[in-house]
């Protein structure tokens, strides 16, 4: 895909959204049951649209909220139900009809007092908490988030009683309900005014800021950053961590300086990122120029999206690091400074991540897990122990508390950052110094993802490929060691493909949401080796979705 002549320049008025039109759009548009790309759709971060398409408006919200009060009778799951909401536009509309829904259910729903925003994170501790040592009454939650998407969309996740994001059994149960009533034009949904559902029984205010903030000490060491007296900087990017970074600086008397405390539907102080579109995309380092300019300015900088459960890291040493880059140092920083973890606890990894993480991992005689793309396949882990960090590619990742329980089963963008902060209080070397030790000892890989065209016929027969269906012995010079089509970790069928050789891979999966297939693939030897294996794999894959 082309760079955009505005990528990594501030956002012209003219991109700008209307937040008011997103609004009416919300209201007023009727989705057309019938058209596929207006239905309800799950994917791995629960189910996004667009007012402006009509594939996120007030039908859908309806429709699915009724859907989860229905999947909570049906598992009996009787707790109260956590919502939080980031800062897009039609997010504070959506919290509004999602709690008319649940009110009309008699759903007990906490949010955040005085209408405030929650990340992602904080909803998913929050579950936890208090379902810990329960055996009944247990909780869940829903956070209204497109993540990082553009200011038009909106987003719509569930995470059931284990904390994290919803696995496919239930989003396959909650996506088919939802499109029967949106079918029936939602006769069956039980709703109330919205001054009503405020003024329920069932709906509870509660600070989740305070809780989260006090309890970061049991997962992040606050007290060697508050004794190293760091230089730090945060950019929310406008997003829904915006009000939690001052309360952090005053309970362990740190100094993160807010770089930008604006909160804007428009995000109108974004620089553009590659594709000419605004996206709070804190691993792009077109969205992040703002924040990648200030790097010598302080120790360690960082950012969140806009439901904070992605980080981006930005060093002195290293401008704005690779996420696969920051996950490696991390998870070897944590293997060696977190006693109180099981030696046997695995470290989780999606297939689509760098192999340097393998090698970081077999070095410190520890185990591997894994997984297909998506967060859910980490949350059973965490919830149990047995798997003490999970992170994916996408700059998503969360472990677990000092003594080895549980923190978050979802993407935890914030303690990714604060790590970052420790690294470098307890090291004296910020991660991207540590990023340079770390490949001059065990390779230094060379990482690309692209993205190409591909029918929805073609999407559907990637999916269900066997290895079979790879004729090639060979991958850019190499002989091919393994091909898979089910992750190692889990046998869970990864829906795609992935190739590997001594010095590199590929793995091809189905875009969910575009006519496109993604093709990720490294290298350990050079840039050259790293082009040679994607230029194959292209012709691989096209050779394979071509044969009948």
């Amino acid at each position: 895909m082309a760079l955009s002549p505005l990528a990594g320049k501030p956002a012209p008025k003219e991109m700008l959204i209307d937040p008011l039109q997103i609004e009416r759009e919300y209201y007023s548009r009727k989705p057309d049951p019938a058209d596929p790309t207006q239905r309800v759709t799950f994917g791995t971060s629960g189910h996004r649209g667009s007012p402006l398409t009509g594939s996120f408006n007030e039908a859908h919200i309806l429709a699915i909220t009724q859907a989860i009060c229905d999947y909570r009778r049906r598992r009996d799951i009787t707790g109260p139900l956590y919502m939080g909401r980031d800062t897009h536009a039609v997010s504070g509309p959506a919290q509004r009809t999602a709690l008319e829904v649940l009110a009309g259910n008699g759903v007990a729903t906490v949010i955040q007092r005085g209408d405030g925003m929650t990340p992602t994170p904080a909803i998913s501790r929050a579950i936890l908490v208090h379902n810990h040592g329960r055996a009944d009454r247990l909780a869940d939650g829903i956070v209204i988030t497109p993540s990082h998407n553009p200011p038009e969309d909106g987003g719509f996740k569930y995470n059931p009683p284990n904390g994290g994001p919803a696995d496919s059994d239930v989003t396959s149960w909650i996506q088919e309900r939802a499109n029967a009533l949106l079918h029936e034009g939602n006769a069956d949904v039980r709703r109330v005014p919205i001054a009503a559902a405020v003024d329920a029984a069932t709906t509870y205010e509660q600070d989740f800021v305070a809780s989260y903030v006090e309890d970061l000490r049991n997962v992040v060491d606050m007290e060697v950053i508050r004794a190293a007296g760091l230089k730090l900087a945060v950019d929310p990017l406008g997003g829904a961590a915006v009000h939690y970074w001052e309360p952090i600086n005053t309970v362990y008397k740190l100094n993160i300086a807010v770089v930008n405390a604006r909160v804007d539907p428009t995000f109108s102080f974004m620089t553009v990122d590659h594709d000419g579109k605004i996206r709070m995309d804190c691993s792009s380092p077109y969205a992040m120029a703002g924040l990648v300019g200030l790097k010598d300015q302080y120790q360690v900088a960082f950012a969140n999206d806009a439901d904070a459960d992605r980080h981006g890291i930005v060093t002195p040493s290293a401008g704005l690091m690779n996420p696969n880059h920051y996950l490696a140092v991390a998870i070897r920083y944590l293997l060696l400074h977190r006693p109180g973890w099981s030696g046997a606890a695995a470290v989780g990894k999606t297939l689509v991540s760098s192999s340097l993480i393998d090698r970081v991992v077999a070095a410190l005689g520890r185990a591997i897990w894994e997984v297909p793309v998506g967060f859910k396949w980490f949350a059973p882990g965490l919830l149990d122990g047995s798997v003490c960090f999970g992170g994916e590619e996408s700059a998503g990742a969360s472990f677990l508390r000092m003594d080895g329980t549980v923190w978050t089963t979802d993407k935890d963008g914030l303690i990714m950052n604060l790590l970052a902060a420790e690294i470098t209080a307890r090291t004296g070397k910020d991660p991207g110094e540590h990023y340079r030790e770390l490949t001059a000892e065990l390779g230094a890989p060379c990482y690309s993802r692209i993205d190409a065209p591909a029918t929805p016929e073609q999407k559907a027969r990637l999916g269900k490929l066997s290895a079979d269906a790879v004729r090639a012995s060979t991958l850019a010079g190499e002989s091919i060691e393994a091909k898979i089509t089910q992750a190692p970790g889990n046998a869970a069928p990864i829906g795609g493909l992935k190739v590997i050789t001594r010095s590199g891979w590929f793995a091809a999966r189905p875009s969910g949401t575009e006519n496109i297939y993604k093709i990720y693939a490294e290298s350990f030897k050079d840039e050259r080796h790293l082009q040679a294996i994607v230029a194959e794999a292209q012709e691989i894959v096209s050779k394979s979705l071509d044969d009948r």
